[in-house]
């Protein structure tokens, strides 16, 4: 870690190969090579959306993937986190309503501005045509707690709080007659797991509450789809062993009396043979070792990342 690296992603500047495949009779992955993902669910007589991708401009490529297969309305978007890279997107699609947990909308009012600067800030490519962004905040109009039923027509829909993990607000959307899951940022694949606002003591848990569910199919947050038991209990488990080995190591160098710049390139180094050759490892690792660190030591809850405090965590670790 001898040479300076440039902030986050901003060094991060090739276009990824966009798929768009199908994995269940009714669900659907965008996917982008590591980038964030989109899950499509085609009911009966509408469209439900997951994850909108980070500006309207960027949706509309979704929304043109959609058109190629069916032209029901999108009626339903789910948020399925509070992440800008993730919601910004919303108003493209026109839809009837905006589905979050409760516990994400009440992110979304604490901290959603500092956030939505922070993300535009780390990640310059992911916000193309950022200018097509509306201001302020992407409210959802329709929240929950701990699980919703929807019917697109006479298909089941559920989307259902498991478990804090990437947020506290973590939402799923699951197709139980097909055992499809659409995971968010709960579930990565060949890709680090961002933890700058995670509970790393409940994430595991939550994906063996995942597990538990017996996916055949799964669209994680970043990735391939995962189109097999096998490949979906992979992701499961890799996402799993990278928080694991993450917090164990920071616990040992928080147990030895170390401080957050020394526990940093510890757990870095000793991450990096097994993990770094995911995307974005090199963004992720400031971000998930200082809130893991956090956790350990006295900050129970996620503390509020905002575009200045970013850079001054990253100058003090990275250099």
């Amino acid at each position: 870690m001898s040479e300076t690296k440039k902030f986050a992603s901003q060094a991060d500047l090739e276009e990824k190969k966009i798929t768009f495949s199908q994995i269940s009779e009714h669900a659907w992955a965008y996917t982008a090579e590591g980038d964030p993902n989109t899950g499509i669910v085609i009911g009966d007589d509408c469209v439900l959306v997951a994850d909108t991708q980070a500006t309207p401009a960027m949706a509309a490529d979704v929304i043109r993937r959609i058109r190629e297969v069916t032209d029901k309305p999108i009626k339903y978007v789910v948020l399925t986190h509070y992440h800008a890279v993730r919601v910004l997107g919303a108003s493209a699609y026109g839809a009837d309503h905006i589905l979050a947990s409760q516990d994400t909308y009440d992110l979304i009012v604490e901290r959603g501005e500092q956030d939505k600067a922070s993300e535009i800030g780390r990640f310059p490519r992911l916000f193309a045509g950022v200018e097509t962004v509306p201001p302020g905040m992407t409210w959802p109009t329709m929240t929950f707690t701990g699980k919703m039923t929807l019917w697109l027509g006479k298909l089941e829909v559920q989307l259902l709080q498991l478990g804090r993990g990437h947020t506290k607000g973590d939402t799923v959307v699951w197709l139980p007659g097909e055992k499809a899951l659409l995971s968010g940022d709960l579930v990565e694949f060949g890709a680090t797991p961002y933890a700058g606002d995670a509970y790393f003591k409940d994430w595991p848990k939550t994906l063996e509450n995942l597990a538990a569910l017996k996916p055949k199919a799964l669209v994680p947050g970043r990735g391939a789809a995962l189109t097999t038991p096998d490949e979906v209990a992979k992701g499961l488990d890799e996402t799993r062993a990278f928080i694991s080995d993450v917090y164990a190591n920071v616990q040992k160098g928080v147990a030895a009396g170390k401080d957050l710049n020394a526990v940093y390139k510890e757990t870095y180094a000793a991450l990096k043979p097994k993990y770094g050759h995911w995307v974005i490892f090199d963004h992720c690792m400031p971000f998930d070792v200082t809130r893991c660190y956090d956790e350990a030591t006295k900050y129970t809850d996620p503390r509020i990342w905002t575009a200045e405090r970013d850079i001054e965590m990253w100058k003090a670790l990275e250099g």
